[in-house]
């Protein structure tokens, strides 16, 4: 694999150039443009194509979560990585529904960052630690006030190794970090991620967490 390129989209120039100097001493990435706004931001990945779109949630004219369903449906290939300072949790559901793979906040690291990036330019969802931990207490509320489970089932049609797989999701692990815990490849991990939604019939990131949050029981008997 090449140079990642990547496309930033903030409102705040300052916000921008910083990140520009952030990525700059990794020299896998290549910042092939910026915008200032949801609807540049849509335009410029229609025009650039890059890899993968770093973009903030609240943006003028267009916001986070229209610009990546529009990013999504012009430019299928483009990954898209929200960056930003926003903790909620309705947020956080609303944007990988919208199509993103990943959901950064802005008081993470650069090596954070880097990582998010390539995870999301090979195809992976990632969310940060503060993301995963937002998403586990949010669900453990709804168990605790006994709602019930989105794809529920008395029993799981998954192998061991998807089984050991789904429990390591459920504790917020990337592909990247369950590969490395496993002794395999991160392609490997994706290929029992994709098959272990097809056979729960669950179709996003958000809801693969609580359903092996909610049978973590079932996975380590």
């Amino acid at each position: 694999m090449g140079k990642i390129s990547i496309l930033l989209a903030d409102d705040h120039p300052l916000v921008r150039s910083g990140l520009v100097k952030l990525l700059e001493p990794y020299n896998d990435f290549t910042v092939v443009g910026e915008a200032g706004d949801g609807e540049e931001a849509v335009a410029k990945t229609i025009k650039l194509r890059p890899d993968v779109v770093v973009l903030d949630l609240s943006m003028p004219k267009v916001n986070g979560v229209e610009a990546t369903k529009r990013i999504k449906e012009k430019v299928p290939t483009t990954k898209v990585l929200i960056l930003t300072m926003y903790d909620n949790e309705e947020y956080i559901y609303q944007i990988f529904q919208s199509g993103a793979s990943g959901y950064v906040l802005k008081n993470s690291t650069k090596d954070q960052l880097a990582q998010a990036i390539r995870s999301v330019a090979r195809g992976e969802k990632y969310f940060s630690p503060e993301v995963s931990e937002i998403m586990v207490q949010a669900y453990l509320q709804r168990i605790k006030h006994h709602e019930q489970p989105v794809h529920g089932t008395t029993t799981l049609p998954l192998t061991k190794r998807e089984k050991e797989i789904l429990l390591l999701i459920g504790e917020g692990l990337n592909n990247v970090q369950i590969a490395e815990k496993l002794f395999i490849s991160p392609r490997t991990v994706d290929t029992h991620r994709t098959n272990i939604m097809q056979k729960l019939n669950i179709h996003d990131a958000s809801n693969l967490v609580r359903f092996a949050i909610l049978n973590r029981d079932k996975l380590t008997s």
